[in-house]
């Protein structure tokens, strides 16, 4: 979640009017009284830190996009070996059904009557 917002113009935006509300806001308020004068070294402590985590918040959602990834792609490989399986079972099964087939029909060419089976009315 917090990658989803970091990675969005709304988030872009506020950080854009933030950095101009914190100069704005220690350029014009009487030099007595602000807290990090030019050239705002808090600012850019702050923007360090942010970067930082910044960093750590993109690697750690490299590495669970890469988990959902490989999952994924194991789940597709069950899912193609399944498959395979299934199609080499009913290759099995049509050979048989052809050996089946030509049985039949060399008895049936052995009997004389080719085209007809023994015992059955005829059209």
């Amino acid at each position: 979640m917090l990658r989803n917002s970091m990675g969005s113009w709304p988030f872009v935006g506020s950080f854009v009017l933030f950095m101009l509300l914190w100069v704005a806001a220690n350029s014009f308020i009487r030099p007595g009284q602000v807290w990090d004068p030019y050239p705002y070294i808090l600012l850019n402590l702050f923007l360090s830190m942010l970067a930082g985590l910044q960093g750590a918040i993109l690697l750690i959602a490299a590495k669970r996009q890469d988990a959902i990834a490989a999952a994924m792609a194991q789940h597709d490989l069950d899912t193609d070996m399944g498959s395979k399986r299934d199609l080499d079972l009913l290759m099995e099964m049509n050979r048989a059904q052809l050996a089946m087939i030509e049985e039949l029909r060399t008895e049936l060419q052995r009997l004389g009557s080719p085209g007809t089976i023994p015992g059955s009315p005829g059209r």
